[in-house]
């Protein structure tokens, strides 16, 4: 089978298409036809200084997002079988620490998550495998485990509910566009921010209800204030937005955090956080009963994934670098089937 792999991560530009053997499935897993696997953040992480992948790793297949058909089973699979058309739930979690046995299982104390997505074929945990409705195709899907839970997850944490006011900077990447989406579908009012204002735009027709186009933190934080206080702010930024996003919040308002695409140690006004009564909350990636319901959301017209690209494997590089560049708005998929 083809993969695209990291093999020097001192030129990530220069992702390889390399040949191994196909993947043989072994007790409770699977093996997927790759038809369409979505690019992530977390992809970019593993060849940035801080997080980069050692060289023993490699060469590496990145890739949480996939979407395809079963095309072998091992013993012991019951929850899918050969023909099927899935999803995967990229969560990786132990099993016994008492977030597995209790919930929710994003919160696993040895939290991991797969990768391997960017190959002709995958080999999966079956019991992670969710079976798809005939009207969500697998590119629809392939943008959802991660972006979308994520997302859904993060809106939870910060208790959204009809009316509340979210803020969401950095509103037109994969976790952006999705928080936009999903507040809107619970009835709350949104606020989503770019430096583009064609990007802006774009999010405007999946349901922005303030667009703001700023430059500098103070210019965003104004803008911001003008429209009212917040009552949950989406934060999958970090850096400089981190202050933005507790200044502007309601007292008793909450913020929620998945990412540092922006900085990786952020700064706020402890006076703020503690007279104001305002929480910051940590969450990553979302439960496998989220994807579930957000492949529902999509089956029954509740949410439409917004993709922004798709290319071929021998384009995964290319897929790389528009999203270095960000020069996207929703999600970048790789179609690894010729």
């Amino acid at each position: 089978m083809r993969v695209a792999a990291i093999t020097d991560s001192d030129r990530p530009t220069e992702i390889e298409i390399g040949e191994r053997e196909d993947p043989s499935p072994s007790n409770g897993q699977a093996v997927v036809r790759v038809e369409a696997a979505s690019l992530n953040h977390r992809d970019l992480w593993k060849l940035r200084d801080d997080d980069r992948l050692p060289e023993e790793q490699l060469p590496f297949v990145p890739g949480g997002d996939l979407a395809g058909t079963v095309v072998e089973t091992g013993p012991d699979v019951s929850r899918v079988a050969v023909g099927d058309r899935i999803v995967l739930c990229p969560l990786e979690s132990c099993g016994t620490c008492r977030f597995c046995r209790e919930g929710p299982e994003n919160m696993c104390e040895n939290y991991s998550s797969y990768d391997g997505a960017f190959a002709e074929r995958a080999l999966v945990d079956a019991s992670r495998l969710i079976s798809l409705p005939d009207d969500v195709s697998v590119v629809e899907a392939a943008a959802l485990p991660i972006a979308y839970t994520t997302a859904y997850r993060m809106l939870e944490r910060g208790e959204t509910t009809a009316g509340d006011r979210v803020f969401v900077p950095g509103a037109t990447g994969g976790v952006g566009i999705a928080a936009v989406q999903l507040a809107n579908a619970i009835g709350a009012e949104t606020i989503g921010t770019s430096r583009s204002a064609d990007k802006l735009e774009r999010v405007e027709a999946e349901g922005l209800d303030h667009a703001i186009r700023a430059e500098e933190p103070d210019e965003l934080r104004a803008a911001v204030e003008e429209i009212g206080e917040v009552d949950v702010t989406i934060n999958h930024l970090g850096g400089p937005f981190t202050r933005v996003g507790v200044d502007v919040l309601r007292t008793n308002g909450a913020m929620v955090v998945c990412g540092r695409t922006a900085g990786r140690y952020p700064e706020f006004d402890a006076r703020d956080l503690y007279f104001g009564h305002k929480r910051i909350l940590g969450s990553t990636l979302g439960t496998q009963p989220d994807l579930e319901r957000l492949v529902g959301f999509v089956a029954d017209g509740r949410l439409e994934s917004v993709i922004a690209q798709r290319y071929p494997l021998d384009e995964t590089a290319a897929a790389f670098e528009a999203m270095r560049d960000s020069e996207m708005v929703g999600k970048l998929v790789i179609e690894p089937q010729e």
